[in-house]
């Protein structure tokens, strides 16, 4: 069997009830990708979906934990030439691979490769709300012609405007042997991008919904929002762009969106 040029790492954790439509979404693409399951927990669950669609599975021996080290592991588990880490909650229009690939064949001097996206409430797709209209307007900077470092860092610089399952990596472009950080819960994917943002490559946006990502009240997003870990890790990043007394202020304004977020999971 020939290897495509892209794949699905989809990337589970213990038992999730959404896994298999995850899986479903990404083995019904238009272009056929390769499909692999990577894990770092294990489990006759996972395993049976393994089994039902003859997906290999890939465990993370790693003693370390933490999201960053998933992460990282499931964008190197896999040699084909774009990557992307398909999170067990998500689900993917049968024509992101597709797009992204060609995005690729013209742009093949691009470190990361995405699409705009939707939410998923309660089943129902939400196309706009307040959290998805500014992460829109941050991005548009990146369909200039135009999109050096600087551009890339000034889209960055305001909050983290790039969903992380949306995004498909060229891991032969990137110099960083690690991207995602050990020790960040809520931003290790808008750290990730800040590191990214100072390497010689394009970020391509795709400024069509592609994928669904499923809001819900297990989610390790909606967990990481309640605890408050987010706000603090916010102001985090933002010093990497900005004087702390401007990263305080941006951090506040940008909390706005995590009540869009979290509106109707009380």
């Amino acid at each position: 069997m020939n290897k495509s040029i892209h794949a699905f790492v989809v990337l589970a954790y213990k038992e999730s009830q959404y896994l298999e439509q995850c899986v479903k979404s990404v083995l019904r693409q238009d272009y056929k990708s390769d499909v692999v399951i990577a894990t770092s927990t294990p489990n006759d669950f996972i395993r049976s979906i393994g089994k039902k669609y003859n997906l290999p599975i890939i465990e993370n021996r790693d003693t370390r934990k933490g999201i960053g080290y998933d992460f990282e592991f499931a964008r190197k588990c896999v040699d084909n030439t774009l990557v992307t880490i398909a999170h067990q909650d998500d689900i993917y229009d049968k024509d992101y691979s597709e797009r992204i690939v060609n995005e690729y064949l013209r742009n093949k001097d691009s470190l990361i490769i995405f699409s705009d996206y939707y939410e998923i409430r309660d089943n129902k797709k939400v196309y706009s709300n307040l959290n998805l209209k500014i992460k829109r307007i941050l991005l548009q900077p990146l369909k200039l012609r135009f999109r050096g470092n600087w551009i890339k860092r000034r889209v960055l610089s305001f909050g983290n405007p790039i969903c992380c399952p949306a995004v498909t990596f060229v891991n032969a472009n990137i110099r960083h042997n690690e991207i995602f950080s050990s020790n960040i819960q809520s931003n290790v994917d808008w750290k990730a991008w800040e590191i990214l943002s100072k390497e010689c490559g394009k970020f391509i946006f795709v400024p069509k919904p592609l994928m669904g990502h499923r809001i819900h009240e297990e989610s390790t997003t909606s967990y990481i929002i309640k605890k408050n870990i987010r706000t603090k890790e916010d102001y985090s990043v933002l010093c990497y762009f900005w004087p702390k007394w401007i990263a305080k202020i941006i951090a506040s304004v940008y909390s706005l969106s995590e009540k869009s977020y979290m509106t109707n999971h009380k």
